[in-house]
C-alpha cells in the first residue's frame, strides 16, 4: 500500500479488526488481509469528534480521480457485508477500499491490479459520517 498517513477512530479501527479476525479464520485471501492489517497497525487514531472532515473514513462517500485517464468517480467504502458495486459501495476488503481508507483529499494512493497498478486522486470526501455528527456509522 502507501505511506501516506492514515487517520481512523477507534470505532473504525475496532469493527476493522473484527472484520479481520472473521475473515483470518474463514483463510479467505490471506495476502490481502495481511495489507489490511498492517494499514491498521500503523493508523493514527483519533477521536470520531476530532478527525478531519477531509479524511475518508468507513461509510464516506469519496469522488476520485483516476491519475491516467482523468476520469472521475464517486464511492462510498463500507464494510463487506454492504459492498454493492451497482450502488458504487466499494468494500474495505477490496483493494481500492483499502488503498482509500484514512486518506486525506489530495492524496494519490494506488494499489496492485492484474495491468499492473492503478493510481487515484481523491477529489473530495461527499460525505463523512463524524463530519455529519453520524457517529454511529
Amino acid at each position: 500500500m502507501n505511506a501516506h498517513t492514515l487517520y481512523m477512530t477507534e470505532l473504525d479501527l475496532s469493527r476493522l479488526r473484527d472484520v479481520l479476525h472473521a475473515r483470518t479464520s474463514a483463510g479467505r485471501d490471506r495476502d490481502h488481509l495481511d495489507s489490511l492489517e498492517q494499514e491498521l497497525d500503523r493508523a493514527h487514531v483519533v477521536d470520531a469528534s476530532a478527525i478531519p472532515r477531509d479524511v475518508v473514513t468507513m461509510n464516506s462517500q469519496v469522488r476520485i480521480e483516476d491519475v491516467d485517464t482523468g476520469l472521475e468517480n464517486v464511492y462510498t467504502l463500507v464494510f463487506p457485508s454492504d459492498a454493492s458495486i451497482p450502488e458504487n459501495k466499494i468494500s474495505i476488503l477490496a483493494p481500492i477500499g483499502t488503498a482509500l481508507l484514512g486518506t486525506r483529499v489530495g492524496t494519490t494512493v494506488d494499489w496492485p491490479v492484474p495491468a499492473g497498478r492503478r493510481t487515484v486522486r481523491i477529489k473530495d470526501v461527499l460525505y463523512q459520517p463524524e463530519a455529519a455528527g453520524d457517529y454511529h456509522l
